[in-house]
């Protein structure tokens, strides 16, 4: 069986190109090759997409040498459909052949070889047996970057997911919350997500009154009611592309301090925004948010990083969070999410993805920050 090949998006040349810049940043990173696995790294790599099952299927991408995907000769017709494939070469394989025999033969059998992160580990122990000379690395270890700078297609695409959420939700704050369970917010908005483009949703955090102080709360039956503030934090993938937008709403008037703490929340997630700037460090988003948060008196309340990178998962490198050095670049795409959460009473998240201009940042996620009252 095979889960086929996403939308044709991209060319072989854009392939091609994204698999020449892979083996250039692993010898850079002291790499004798890549070993990739079916996964997002080979999507983004071929464009290709298998069911990742028991049989081995593996980019295979060195210095000096051709691209090569191992893959079991039952998938190949398949492989050879990807909008990568002319960029590379087929080597099929059959049940009751080595495959790591097969895969050992394209490589000089020494080295550090970097693996991505999702290779099953029955396949890295038979490559370890068939190389015992090599050595091996998690590619968000080795090359976190890897793909973290859009291009202006992915871009593009990026921008078009998050309209997408935004349209979802400025339908689902229309529609009515009290006395309805938390799990039935979240249908709606995961249909709003499909109807709007999303082959994919990832989650749909709907919670409600003292759940919102849970930043990963799973819907449940819980009935929302009259005064709970609700954290809605939603996405997924539409062509290809991740999208991730938290809002906070409230069913009927907030008190002071409920009106209070969501303002200090769009005020620090403002600062995050503006603390975006090509050169700055990663950590700098993170400390902007934080400072006004702990400037407020709220610090032990914001417990996670203020945000994550995004592309064809909605969640990869690189990370806004103190100690993270690495300076953002243009192209590069990340939430900034800052967040209050009082154990037992309510929590507030609003999250926008941003990415890096030349000259600052923008956001893909347009609606409204403000505390949006619902019925």
């Amino acid at each position: 069986m095979t889960g086929g090949t996403p939308a044709a998006r991209f060319t072989a040349d854009d392939y091609r190109a994204r698999m020449a810049r892979a083996v250039r940043s692993a010898a850079d990173a002291g790499l004798a090759g890549l070993l990739v696995a079916p996964g997002p790294d080979l999507v983004w790599l071929t464009g290709y997409a298998p069911v990742d099952t028991e049989r081995l299927t593996l980019l295979v991408l060195a210095p000096g040498r051709d691209p090569v995907l191992v893959v079991p000769a039952l998938e190949a017709p398949d492989a050879g459909q990807a909008a990568g494939a002319p960029a590379l070469t087929l080597r099929d394989w059959t049940d009751g052949q080595d495959p790591y025999a097969a895969t050992a033969a394209l490589l000089d059998g020494t080295g550090r070889l970097g693996v991505s992160d999702n290779t099953w580990a029955m396949h890295l122990l038979g490559l370890q047996r068939a190389l015992p000379a090599t050595s091996y690395a998690a590619l968000t270890e080795a090359l976190p970057l890897l793909r973290a700078v859009k291009d202006p297609a992915e871009l593009e695409l990026m921008a078009a997911a998050g309209a997408a959420a935004d349209a979802a939700f400025e339908e689902i704050r229309a529609v009515r919350f009290a006395g309805r369970r938390e799990s039935d917010v979240a249908a709606d908005l995961a249909a709003l997500l499909r109807r709007f483009g999303h082959s994919r949703v990832d989650f749909t955090i709907v919670a409600s009154g003292p759940n919102g102080a849970n930043p990963h709360h799973e819907a449940g039956d819980r009935v929302i009611r009259d005064g709970d503030m609700i954290v809605l934090d939603f996405g997924g993938l539409k062509d290809g592309y991740g999208s991730d937008t938290s809002r906070t709403v409230h069913v009927g008037e907030p008190t002071d301090e409920e009106r209070r703490v969501h303002d200090l929340v769009r005020e620090a997630q403002e600062a995050g925004f503006r603390a975006v700037r090509p050169g700055a460090a990663c950590q700098d988003v993170d400390r902007a948010a934080r400072a006004v948060i702990d400037g407020a008196g709220y610090g032990p309340y914001f417990i996670h990083r203020t945000g994550h990178g995004i592309g064809v998962t909605t969640h990869e490198p690189p990370y806004m969070i103190e100690g993270e050095e690495q300076p953002l670049l243009p192209g590069m795409c990340f939430s900034v999410e800052p967040g209050v959460y009082l154990p037992g009473r309510f929590g507030v998240r609003i999250e926008d993805i941003v990415t890096v201009t030349e000259d600052g940042g923008r956001r893909l996620n347009d609606t409204t920050r403000e505390l949006v009252v619902v019925e």
